[in-house]
């Protein structure tokens, strides 16, 4: 608690935020994007030491997740999101004239955002954790959106 010279109880500094939007064009259908070198120049331009990071895909048919950063990981995530949600022609929303059924489906098994803890400046993430961003339905542009919020 900050009291002022007369004793009177100071007002806590205001909560800070910080918003940056990302546009990603894959130039594959589907393909995952490391994030976290990306993240980690936003937040020093937000000023935030202490707070959370909200990472958002802003699209139904692309994710955010938290994983390790190795290859052999990353195609077995990408082979049992496939045998979860194949691709292929027999999705109801296919009806609609789109092809993407899986990629929506896939979307919802990984989810759309993530929220990092940030401590004294940085991402606190564990010692194998980094960010990805996992196109399901690509060669198009999509945004993102990063909010940092804290003190």
């Amino acid at each position: 608690m900050k009291l002022t010279s007369a004793g009177r109880i100071l007002a806590p500094d205001p909560m800070k935020s910080h918003t940056e939007y990302l546009t990603f064009h894959t130039k594959k259908r589907r393909d995952l994007v490391h994030l976290t070198p990306t993240l980690e120049p936003i937040l020093a331009r937000s000023g935030i030491a202490e707070g959370f990071m909200l990472v958002s895909a802003m699209h139904i048919t692309a994710g955010v997740f938290v994983n390790d950063n190795e290859s052999g990981l990353h195609a077995d995530i990408w082979e049992w999101l496939e045998r979860l949600a194949p691709s292929g022609p027999d999705y109801k929303h296919h009806r609609t004239g789109e092809d993407n059924g899986d990629a929506h489906l896939k979307s919802i098994l990984v989810h759309h955002e993530v929220i990092v803890p940030i401590t004294k400046g940085r991402m606190d993430l564990g010692p194998w954790q980094q960010v990805f961003y996992a196109e399901f339905d690509g060669q198009r542009d999509k945004r993102m959106v990063i909010k940092i919020i804290g003190e």
